[in-house]
């Protein structure tokens, strides 16, 4: 599990950090930390549902905000929970371009333990940073 969830940033939300050795691979366990918030174990969801995810962004820190909102966004309105798989990241003209395949499938209580209901991801602590070591994130989820 390349994230860790994290006590002492905020007391009613939930925080984690996660790391990589590749941006793309950031992105992915980011992301997989977030559903995992909301269910209790990835490996329940299934792979029926398809849903390509194209971000533009001027920033690393704006891509992966963006890109994290549509986890939660595809949670509120079509009731999906997903994955990502296959995300690649490219710069194009002073822009960061994202392009996602993400999987997985309506929510099934009778199937998915729910955990808690995350709202957005927010700004507080929030922060991308490049290291020796590849990637990591700080992200702050609203619960």
């Amino acid at each position: 599990m390349p994230y860790e969830y994290l006590d002492d940033i905020a007391i009613s939300d939930v925080a984690f950090h996660a790391w990589s050795d590749s941006l793309e691979g950031l992105f992915a366990d980011a992301a997989d930390a977030v559903v995992n918030t909301m269910v209790e174990d990835l490996g329940t969801l299934g792979d029926r549902v398809h849903r390509p995810i194209s971000l533009e962004a001027e920033s690393v820190e704006m891509l992966l905000f963006q890109f994290l909102q549509e986890f939660i966004f595809y949670k509120d309105a079509e009731q999906e929970l997903l994955r990502p798989g296959d995300v690649k990241i490219s710069g194009k003209d002073e822009e960061y371009v994202l392009c996602c395949q993400a999987r997985g499938e309506k929510m099934d209580p009778e199937r998915h333990n729910l955990l808690v209901d995350v709202k957005a991801v927010t700004f507080h602590r929030f922060s991308v940073q490049a290291v020796p070591e590849g990637w990591q994130a700080t992200v702050v989820l609203d619960t």
